[in-house]
């Protein structure tokens, strides 16, 4: 394989300074917060020379469920003899996790390149400084081009209608996977206003697969679709399954191949997808003594579905649960549904500002506290015991810690965007 995917590690040793002077300038820009628009966005793609509009994509949306869907058409349109990018957020181990050229996470020497092109745009005064996550999509938008892709998946950040993916103009399907109470500070507080920023995504003439339970939710998206003169496409009638497990990802099956049968994608490369498809931390098993489970579930939503499938696993030994959580999440409600289907908590904070304070989880649901993850995790196996299952949850940046220290991965600094 080419460098681009591959490079030797004298390359890397080399460009490790590089690499690490990108990212600390990508983190600094952090300090701006979220800032929903796409003024800024539209700004730094022209001084870019539009890396919007050259690859064509697919955009997904939703409150949960959009990564996985993302990973399933990506793995799927490589089964396809495609040469795919998947762009997601937010990361586990490394920030170029969210942006793949084919099954791997592009190079430090990729990254750096786009970064450059980035603040030489910025230096310039051609457009304004931008947010992290602005920056890390135009990064995106850049590398992907640069790579020659035919396609690239583009996971939404944050709602959908002034999220910065929202500028891509090569778009051939739009996708919107659940709607669920979620991020409503930005979004706004019930779920009709939730459905209507989901559905800014959608776009006149273009296909929209739709996968919503709620009926309010529904109901709001069919009236900006069909304001918007969007593409209704009805989804599959039949439940699909793939590699990823849990009932709610057969539901995100079926989404993701009515997309790709949209997409005119042949039926055989979407088995091979679905079967081949890898997503960390989305009920992922890591075996030992004790067993752990690992599952993104950061909002009640999630918490339901991870509850339901915890009630389908036979029960061997202790089930302690590691749990951490932003405090913008309601997190009594994901603790009151997870608490039927384990037998002890341990709590532990994600190393972010927003981090909800333990003696505020104890006081709720009693639990253990831990002063660290790593610390957390090996608590949590001692109380779980041999033939014991470790359930960790509650939020993305707990996982990617507790994920790390299980494997023995290196870990990049947590950025809560």
């Amino acid at each position: 394989m080419s460098s681009q995917y591959e490079p030797s590690a004298r390359l890397r040793r080399a460009l490790l300074p590089a690499y690490e002077a990108s990212r600390s300038w990508l983190y600094a820009l952090a300090r701006g917060g979220v800032k929903l628009g796409l003024d800024r966005m539209e700004a730094i793609c022209a001084a870019l020379d539009h890396p919007e509009r050259d690859v064509p994509c697919v955009i997904v949306a939703g409150t949960n469920g959009k990564g996985s869907v993302s990973a399933m058409i990506h793995a799927a349109l490589q089964a396809s003899g495609k040469r795919v990018g998947l762009y997601t957020s937010p990361h586990l181990h490394t920030v170029r996790e969210r942006i793949r050229i084919g099954d791997r996470p592009i190079t430090e020497a990729a990254f750096v390149r786009a970064v450059k092109k980035l603040r030489k745009a910025i230096a310039s005064g051609a457009c304004p400084e931008p947010t992290f996550f602005e920056a890390i999509t135009a990064i995106a938008f850049v590398a992907m081009r640069d790579a020659k892709l035919d396609f690239e998946v583009l996971e939404v950040g944050l709602g959908g209608r002034l999220d910065a993916t929202n500028v891509a103009k090569n778009v051939r399907a739009t996708v919107i996977t659940s709607i669920a109470m979620d991020h409503e500070a930005y979004l706004g507080t019930t779920i009709e206003s939730i459905a209507r920023e989901k559905a800014g995504i959608l776009r006149r003439g273009i296909p929209a697969i739709v996968n919503v339970s709620d009926a309010k939710a529904l109901r709001e998206i069919r009236r900006v679709a069909k304001g918007r003169g969007a593409k209704w496409i009805s989804l599959e009638s039949a439940l699909a399954s793939s590699a990823l497990v849990g009932a709610h990802q057969r539901e995100n099956a079926r989404t993701a191949i009515t997309t790709l049968r949209t997409l005119r994608v042949p039926r055989a490369a979407i088995d091979v997808g679905l079967r081949d498809v890898r997503w960390p931390g989305r009920l992922e098993t890591i075996a030992g003594t004790p067993t752990l489970l690992l599952d993104a579930a950061h909002n009640p939503d999630g918490a339901t579905a991870l509850a339901a499938h915890l009630a389908t696993m036979p029960r061997t030994g202790r089930r302690v649960l590691l749990f951490g959580v932003m405090s913008d999440k309601d997190w009594p409600a994901m603790l009151r549904t997870l608490s039927p289907e384990i037998d002890e908590r341990v709590y532990v904070a994600p190393a972010l500002g927003r981090a909800e304070k333990l003696m505020h989880l104890d006081a709720f649901a009693p639990g253990l506290q831990a002063p660290s993850v790593a610390e957390g995790l090996e608590l949590a196996k001692a109380r779980a015991g041999a033939r014991g299952l470790v359930v960790i949850a509650g939020s993305i940046f707990v996982l990617a810690e507790a994920r790390a220290a299980a494997l023995g991965l290196e870990q990049e600094p947590p950025i809560a965007m």
